[in-house]
């Protein structure tokens, strides 16, 4: 699948004997939409291509020869993602989400469809599925569900069951971790269970054997590293097994992906492919393993490494990949590490810094701290054409994987429990300091901004200290308890997580909500919003700018009728750039005196 950015549809691509032509046609997008924000919208089998349709949320039968397109689904009120394939019944497994809130069907299924568009559930009772896998011989099916308040990277559950031989479960059973974890991805390597854990401080692979309440955990690697990312996406895959017993697995070090492969059962792994720096997607087929592999100065590739092969094979790009800024003017990303930001073990934050390419001099540069989403997520040093925007207009650039970010453990990744607005604020104003003290970025140049969760951040840096002369707010929350009301059902417990229950920690909630403290900004903002966002809705935004304005601080809103949450149209995007550029130029040749209000600064 591949983004096409001037219309915001994805098509679906095949590559054949090294020609590679986009199957379906123009207009037509594969997307799904489960959850909020999808994943698992495609799945093939031995001769057959299975599709999330983007404007119906039902599953499409493609054809792999000519593209042509069916519809295998009719579920009214319903959608589809997750999809996994079962070739020993040439069948489709699924997530199926129903939406209208008055159903007396459950929220979300485990389900099976056949090659007729019959639907079979097999399996119900948990709020949420995810990451359905069948074994060699069709024998076991595997797949992980979890329970509101929770969400899959807090707190979930990986289950077991038989397969008859028409294809229902028998005896599902949960399988209990040794201590409280996230469990994600299982898989299979041929009918041994395999499954991504974090009961031992890090999503680890790790061998699931045993039936009833006597499983048995046995840990394949003894690597102390996360080898996944947070699981806002069904269908993620950072582990496979390799035919002949090996094993290819992604570990993230310091918001770096690396590629660990081995060949054989029990002979150490070696990492491949080291010039890339993020994978996601693994798969392998006839022999081969794929993957989606990101660098720092390249757009996403599609890679196939020749497991037959001599070791350490050259990887082999076979779409993207393209180098749209020259080597000679691309800003690399460079490691850094606060000092004095440890959590209770040992862990500190670290980012990315992206020092300028045009306009270089002895001066320290203006910064641009980018906050990442989530707020669990994390900053991957891989090519952001955005970034180098920045770069390349005379601006350095970090990005910060603050406490609560992903990679850095279980522990690491839960500290951002009711500290939201708290500990992210404080690691992004310690990354400020620590780039300024190391003559990387002006202290009278600062500015701040993030999109969505990055920038609620943005806005409470902003009202909490007078640290960046400017921000804006890309889709950004402002308003955490109205968000708590509208947001869609995944998301429904997770405000109570980042701030603590509402009722009893009211004055938390007031002061972490950055539109009642639009008075203490010191700071002009821009604002950018998607008018079809249905997880920030436009009035947050609105309501925002109204209060600053109000306050007399300056608040600027770009709306965008045609984008949801998250600008997917590039048109739009090269606006909101040019827009913002002409910002923070004009921001960085006022005066230089302490950010404060839009009177001060005039």
């Amino acid at each position: 699948m591949e983004l096409d950015a001037s219309t915001g549809a994805s098509g679906l691509w095949c590559c054949r004997s090294g020609h590679v032509r986009c199957l379906t046609p123009t207009g037509y997008s594969l997307r799904s939409r489960v959850n909020g924000y999808g994943g698992g919208a495609l799945c093939a089998l031995e001769t057959e291509l299975f599709g999330v349709n983007a404007d119906t949320q039902q599953i499409d039968r493609i054809d792999p020869e000519t593209g042509a397109i069916a519809p295998l689904t009719r579920t009214d009120g319903a959608r589809y993602g997750g999809l996994a394939p079962d070739p020993e019944r040439a069948r489709v497994l699924a997530v199926r989400e129903w939406l209208a809130t008055t159903t007396t069907e459950p929220a979300q299924e485990l389900v099976a469809v056949a090659s007729d568009g019959r639907v079979t559930v097999l399996h119900a009772g948990a709020d949420f599925y995810s990451a359905p896998a069948i074994s060699e011989d069709g024998r076991r099916l595997a797949w992980v569900s979890w329970m509101l308040p929770n969400m899959p990277w807090q707190s979930s559950t990986l289950w077991v069951a038989a397969v008859a031989p028409l294809g229902e479960l028998l005896e599902p059973t949960s399988v209990a971790t040794p201590e409280p974890a996230s469990v994600q991805q299982p898989t299979f390597a041929g009918n041994r269970l395999w499954a991504l854990s974090d009961h031992g401080g890090w999503w680890q692979p790790y061998e699931v054997n045993g039936q009833d309440d006597l499983f048995q955990w046995t840990p394949l690697t003894k690597r102390l590293a996360d080898h996944a990312n947070a699981p806002w996406q069904l269908a993620e895959a950072h582990h496979r097994a390799l035919p002949g017993g090996g094993w290819a697995r992604v570990c993230y070090r310091q918001g770096i992906g690396e590629l660990w492969c081995s060949r054989r059962s029990g002979a150490a792994g070696q990492r491949l492919a080291s010039e890339f720096t993020d994978f996601r997607s693994l798969q392998v087929y006839r022999g081969c393993l794929y993957a989606l592999a990101g660098r720092a100065d390249a757009a996403t590739s599609v890679v196939r490494l020749d497991l037959q092969g001599p070791e350490g094979a050259e990887v082999k790009v076979l779409a993207g990949g393209e180098r749209p800024v020259p080597a000679p003017v691309l800003s690399r990303p460079q490691v850094f590490e606060l000092p004095g930001a440890l959590d209770a073990d040992g862990l500190a934050a670290s980012g990315f810094y992206y020092p300028p390419v045009a306009g270089a001099s002895d001066a320290p540069p203006p910064l641009i701290i980018n906050v990442h989403g989530g707020p669990t997520s994390a900053a991957y040093p891989v090519f952001n054409p955005q970034v180098q925007f920045w770069c390349q207009h005379g601006f350095a650039v970090a990005e910060v994987n603050y406490h609560g970010s992903t990679g850095a453990g279980r522990a690491f990744r839960l500290a951002l429990a009711e500290q939201w607005g708290n500990l992210d604020v404080v690691d992004v104003l310690a990354a400020a300091d620590y780039l300024v003290a190391q003559g990387l970025a002006d202290g009278r140049r600062l500015f701040i901004q993030g999109r969505s969760a990055g920038g609620y951040t943005a806005l409470m840096a902003m009202a909490t200290s007078n640290r960046f002369r400017a921000a804006a707010s890309l889709f950004g929350v402002s308003d955490p308890a109205r968000l708590r009301l509208q947001t869609h059902r995944f998301e429904s417990g997770y405000l109570n997580w980042l701030l603590g229950d509402p009722e009893q920690h009211r004055q938390r909630w007031r002061d972490r909500t950055p539109v009642l403290h639009a008075h203490r900004i010191r700071g002009p903002v821009m604002f950018f919003q998607g008018g079809q966002d249905t997880v920030v809705v436009p009035e947050q935004t609105e309501r925002m700018a109204a209060a600053m304005d109000q306050a007399g601080v300056f608040a600027e809103v770009h709306m965008f009728p045609e984008e949801g949450h998250g600008f997917r149209h590039q048109h739009n995007q090269a606006a909101m750039m040019t827009r913002l550029l002409a910002f923070y130029q004009q921001q960085c040749e006022l005066p230089d005196v302490p950010p404060g209000n839009a009177a001060a600064a005039e």
